[in-house]
């Protein structure tokens, strides 16, 4: 069976504990001197979000209060999330929902190493 394709997307989110939160804000503005701007966020996982703009791609920086440590998600896209998911499916990588709320149309999976990635649909032109 030939598989989906799938590319990389624009979005990178880091997965940051509250207690290294602001020292990272910090960091990619007053350091880096990136443009970040927070934005509004209702989620029950994630406390408070910055959107970083990072030469073609957007860092994410999530505050996650019950988190020890930072972690990196990734975006993935593909033209057909259902037969991504399929496909993923026949070769044992599970989805993984339950890990945050996202859209019904995406889903969550993980790498071998336990990277994170976010799988959806190309954005509309």
């Amino acid at each position: 069976m030939q598989g989906p394709t799938f590319q990389g997307g624009v979005n990178i989110a880091l997965k940051i504990p509250r207690n290294k939160y602001e020292a990272t804000v910090a960091f990619y503005r007053d350091i880096l001197r990136l443009d970040i701007v927070e934005k509004p966020i209702t989620n029950p996982t994630v406390s408070r979000t910055h959107e970083v703009k990072f030469g073609g791609n957007i860092v994410w920086l999530d505050c996650v209060d019950n988190y020890t440590h930072s972690e990196v998600w990734l975006e993935l896209r593909t033209p057909d999330v259902a037969a991504a998911t399929e496909y993923l499916a026949s070769r044992g990588v599970d989805t993984r929902d339950e890990f945050e709320e996202i859209p019904k149309d995406m889903h969550w999976i993980q790498d071998p190493a336990g990277t994170v990635f976010i799988v959806g649909t190309p954005p509309k032109e």
